[in-house]
């Protein structure tokens, strides 16, 4: 199996010269671990929650061009391509990059949640996003209520935010 260290290095080549994007994947992926870690994951699913984190904004770039805009929805529509593609050529398994592209195509879709994978993918980058973009207490307050399960996820989101 690849590294996760590949991919990442992979990720910073593709948004090479953006370094706000490249810091958000590289601290949502460093969130998920850690959260995935303290949570008991499995390695199969930490591996694959990992590479998960690293690629899950890969379709924003190409939203950007395609639509001038790059929603959550887009993204889910765009990314799980360009994350095959991207997999596949550093050989990860079938099994991780159907799952992968799965969760790269969900990561904003808050209903229905599939697993400690994706529960913990959208935990750590909401965590991000509400750090990156400032949220107000309100905002990150309700934030919490509807979007954390995880204890790990939970207690990170109060300690941050002295919630």
């Amino acid at each position: 199996m690849p590294e996760i260290s590949q991919l990442l290095g992979a990720m910073i080549s593709y948004y090479k010269g953006d370094p706000k994007r490249i810091n958000h994947f590289i601290k949502v992926h460093d969130l998920a671990r850690t959260i995935g870690k303290l949570e008991g994951l499995d390695n199969d699913t930490l591996y694959t929650l990992e590479a998960a984190a690293a690629v899950h904004d890969i379709g924003i770039r190409i939203c950007e061009l395609k639509y001038g805009r790059c929603d959550g929805d887009l993204q889910e529509q765009e990314g799980p391509e360009l994350a095959r593609d991207m997999l596949t050529a550093l050989g990860f398994d079938d099994k991780v990059i159907i799952r992968v592209c799965w969760l790269v195509g969900h990561h904003h879709t808050y209903r229905g949640i599939d697993g400690w994978d994706h529960q913990i993918l959208i935990e750590a980058d909401t965590l991000v996003n509400l750090c990156e973009e400032d949220a107000s207490r309100e905002d990150t307050e309700s934030a919490y209520e509807k979007i954390f399960i995880t204890e790990t996820g939970k207690l990170f989101c109060k300690k941050i935010f002295d919630l």
